[in-house]
C-alpha cells in the first residue's frame, strides 16, 4: 500500500472526460475522501484557478455578493466545498447560460448537493455529477482490477487465484478507506481520527444542512447504525435507546445519508416473484469508521464472527460501489430477499444485465451457499450474467453454469 497521501484515483479520467464537454462538473462525496486532492490535481491539468469555501473570507465574499463573486472568477475555476454557499448556484447558472463553454467550473461538495433545496434545479442540464468514495483496496494497491467486467461477461476461469488472507482481511475491513486515517500505523490513532471525523462532520456539515434539536444524539445514532450495518433497516430498533420519536430518528438518518455516512440499499423486485421483502438494507459508508465507532480493531473483529460477517458484507458492498464509480457504464445496486429468508447480498444491474454477489466470511464454500444466487438466476432468466460468492479462499471454483466461488482478493488484484 502507498504510504503517502497521494493515491491514483480511478475517477480521475472520468472527471477529465466530463470537463471536456460539460460546462459544470460536480465531484461530491464524504469529507476527507480525497475530493480536494483530486480536484486540485485535475484543476492543474486543466489550468483552472482554485478557491475553497472552507476559507472564511472566500465564503463571506460569496455569500455577500454571489453575482459579483462569480463575475470576478476566472473563466475556468475549481470551487471547493460549494455546499457551504448555496447562494452561489443561481449566479453560476447565469454565468454558464451566458457562456456554455465546456470545463468552466469544477465543483466539489461534502454533502449531497442534489438533496439541498433549490440547488439541484439551478444547474439541471448544465452539470455532470460524479461521486468520489473513500479509497478502494485496488487504489491503495495502485491496481486497476477487472472484477466488474468479468462479472457481467461471465468470465471467471476456475483454478488457483491468490491466497487466503485470514486475519489480514479483518485488518483491511477495520482499516477503512480514508487516506488521513490510513497513514496512521496504530489502530488506536486511526480510531481516534475516525471518531473525531464523525464528530466534526456532525457538528459542522449537519449544522449547514438543517437545524435540529438533538445534535448531541447524532454520534450515538451513527454508532447504533454502525452496529446494524448489513441488516434490513429497522428504524424502531435503532430508535429504541433514544428519547426521540421514530419519525425524528428517521429524519436524522436521512441527514447522515446526505453527508455520505450511511447508505440504504434498495430491494430488487421482479414480476416473476411475488414474495419478495421490500425493506431496504442499511450499510454504513465506510467500515473503518464503523469499527472505530464500535471500538473494534482487526483482532476484535476477527474474534466476533457474527459482526465480522456483517462488516465484511458492507466492506464488499462499498468496494463494489468504489469500483463501479470508475466505469462509464452505470451500475445500479440492490439486495434480494424473499419471504423464506433466501437472499443475495448484492444485486448489480447494468445495461439490462443482472449479476449477484454473495459474501461469506470463511475459507470454505458448499453448494448450499448458492441457494440465493440460484433463485436470483431463475428470476432474472436470460438477463442473468453471473453469480459470485466471494470468500476467503485461494481458488475460483465453479458451482454450476454462471455460478462461482471467487476469492475476495479478486476485487483488487485483477487477473493473474
Amino acid at each position: 500500500m502507498n504510504t503517502g497521501t497521494l493515491y491514483p484515483r480511478h475517477l480521475h479520467a472520468r472527471v477529465l472526460d466530463a470537463l471536456s464537454d460539460s460546462p459544470v462538473v460536480l465531484l461530491h462525496g464524504p469529507r476527507q475522501c480525497g475530493k480536494t486532492t483530486l480536484a486540485r490535481l485535475v484543476g492543474e491539468q486543466a489550468e483552472m484557478a482554485y478557491f475553497t469555501f472552507d476559507d472564511d473570507v472566500q465564503r463571506a465574499a460569496a455569500q455577500a455578493d454571489p453575482v459579483g463573486y462569480v463575475a470576478d472568477l476566472p473563466e475556468r475555476a475549481v470551487l471547493d466545498e460549494v455546499q457551504r454557499v448555496p447562494e452561489l448556484f443561481t449566479a453560476l447558472k447565469t454565468a454558464v447560460d451566458t457562456s456554455r463553454e465546456p470545463g468552466r467550473f469544477l465543483l466539489t461538495g461534502s454533502a449531497n448537493v442534489l438533496l439541498i433545496p433549490r440547488l439541484a434545479d439551478s444547474l439541471a442540464g448544465r452539470m455532470e455529477i460524479l461521486r468520489l468514495y473513500p479509497l478502494s483496496q485496488a487504489e491503495m494497491a495502485e491496481r486497476t482490477p477487472d472484477f466488474l467486467s468479468r462479472l457481467f461477461s461471465d468470465d471467471f476461469k476456475t483454478g488457483p487465484f491468490g491466497e487466503r488472507l485470514g486475519k489480514i482481511l479483518a485488518d483491511r475491513v477495520a482499516g477503512g478507506g480514508f487516506p488521513a486515517a490510513l497513514v496512521r500505523s496504530r489502530y488506536s490513532r486511526r480510531a481516534a481520527w475516525y471518531r473525531d471525523y464523525a464528530e466534526t462532520l456532525i457538528q459542522r456539515d449537519i449544522r449547514d444542512l438543517a437545524r435540529i434539536s438533538a445534535l448531541n444524539a447524532l454520534p450515538r445514532l451513527l454508532a447504533m447504525a454502525a452496529s446494524q450495518t448489513a441488516c434490513l433497516l429497522n428504524v424502531s430498533e435503532i430508535a429504541a435507546p433514544f428519547q426521540i420519536s421514530r419519525q425524528t430518528i428517521r429524519e436524522y438518518m436521512t441527514l447522515l445519508s446526505h453527508i455520505f455516512l450511511l447508505d440504504e440499499l434498495s430491494p430488487w423486485h421482479s414480476n416473476r416473484m411475488k414474495r419478495l421483502v421490500k425493506t431496504p438494507k442499511l450499510h454504513i459508508g465506510d467500515t473503518g469508521l464503523a469499527c472505530a465507532l464500535l471500538g473494534l480493531d482487526g483482532d476484535a473483529l476477527w474474534a466476533d464472527r457474527s459482526v465480522f460477517g456483517r462488516m465484511l458484507e458492507t466492506f464488499v458492498y462499498q468496494e463494489l460501489r468504489r469500483l463501479a464509480s470508475g466505469r462509464e457504464e452505470p451500475i445500479s445496486f440492490f439486495h434480494f430477499r424473499d419471504k423464506d429468508q433466501v437472499e443475495v447480498d448484492m444485486v448489480l444491474e447494468s445495461a439490462g444485465r443482472l449479476a449477484g454477489v454473495e459474501v461469506k466470511a470463511a475459507s470454505t464454500v458448499s453448494g448450499d451457499d448458492f441457494k440465493g444466487l440460484r433463485k436470483l438466476k431463475d428470476a432474472a432468466s436470460k438477463r442473468f450474467a453471473a453469480g459470485v460468492l466471494l470468500y476467503d479462499g485461494g481458488r475460483v471454483v465453479g458451482f454450476g453454469e454462471g455460478l462461482y466461488a471467487v476469492p475476495i482478493t479478486c476485487l483488487w488484484q485483477g487477473r493473474e
